[in-house]
């Protein structure tokens, strides 16, 4: 056994929204990411992707929130509620392809987790949060990076793919041919929240705007054709996509990058980003 504060933790529904966001709403930048799919979906597993659960402290007040869907993210969780979820998820057993949120939660989940689900296929075990809330003030926007076309999803396709799988290290067209990837591709070009650069007819820089709520919005995806990679393009392209983000989207973007990645860091702080904390990932 985890602990007995197993007791405390329950499935929350749909009565439960109010209390819910009022969590989410403590760190709505590190937690925009679940946010916005609770504001979509509300609590219900089905449409939400995932189970929401919850701790309560020794008051019977709702105090932290794990989302169990694709990914185990857990919110606003100290150690007693990091304990329950591990023991939940414990019995539960792994239903999700990756743990993810803020560092030292996360840390401590996997602790008590990774006897029985590990080894994890990787661990990135510190990915800075960095944020901003003023266009850059200075590196000038790429004019050419805008907004992508429906009719141009199948262009955006190949570095969205080469993207997910130089990030993660699988391809996203494993299993089930990458349907359900090019449906979120095609959900996010729909939405107007998928930009790039096109050369020649072909992507050369882009990103997206993933989560969004009218507190923040998450900036993922960013990506650089190989071959023009050391010429600024991550630099003016993101400077682009956060001026719209800021204008029209949210007055905070926010984006994690892995600690490693030393060139990606240092661009992001040229264009005004500043770290705020760190996130962590387990990926299965």
């Amino acid at each position: 056994m985890l602990g007995s504060s197993v007791s405390t933790t329950r499935v929350l529904e749909a009565p439960d929204l109010e209390d819910a966001l009022d969590v989410l709403d403590r760190d709505p930048v590190a937690n925009a990411f679940v946010a916005a799919r609770v504001h979509v979906a509300g609590l219900d597993p089905w449409r939400l992707g995932g189970e929401m659960w919850g701790w309560y402290d020794d008051a019977g007040r709702l105090d932290a929130l794990c989302y169990a869907g694709a990914n185990l993210v857990p919110i606003c969780a100290g150690s007693d509620a990091v304990r329950a979820f591990a023991e939940r998820a414990r019995r539960q057993g792994r239903r999700c392809s990756s743990i993810v949120g803020p560092a030292e939660a996360t840390a401590e989940l996997w602790s008590l987790l990774e006897p029985g689900w590990g080894p994890a296929r990787d661990v990135r075990a510190r990915q800075p949060l960095m944020t901003i809330t003023e266009p850059s003030p200075t590196v000038a926007p790429d004019p050419r990076v805008r907004r992508v076309r429906r009719d141009e999803i199948e262009l955006l396709m190949p570095a969205c793919v080469a993207m997910f799988t130089e990030e993660v290290g699988v391809s996203p067209t494993a299993g089930d041919g990458g349907l359900l990837y090019r449906a979120r591709i095609a959900e996010l070009v729909t939405g107007g929240r998928a930009f790039a650069r096109f050369e020649e007819g072909r992507v050369v820089f882009k990103a997206e705007i993933g989560a969004v709520t009218d507190r923040a919005c998450q900036i993922q995806g960013v990506w650089v054709a190989p071959d023009r990679r050391g010429q600024g393009l991550s630099e003016t392209g993101m400077a682009a996509v956060v001026e719209y983000a800021l204008r029209e989207v949210a007055p905070v973007a926010s984006l994690y990058v892995n600690d490693f990645n030393l060139p990606a860091r240092a661009a992001y702080r040229r264009v005004g980003f500043r770290e705020v904390g760190a996130f962590m990932s387990i990926l299965f």
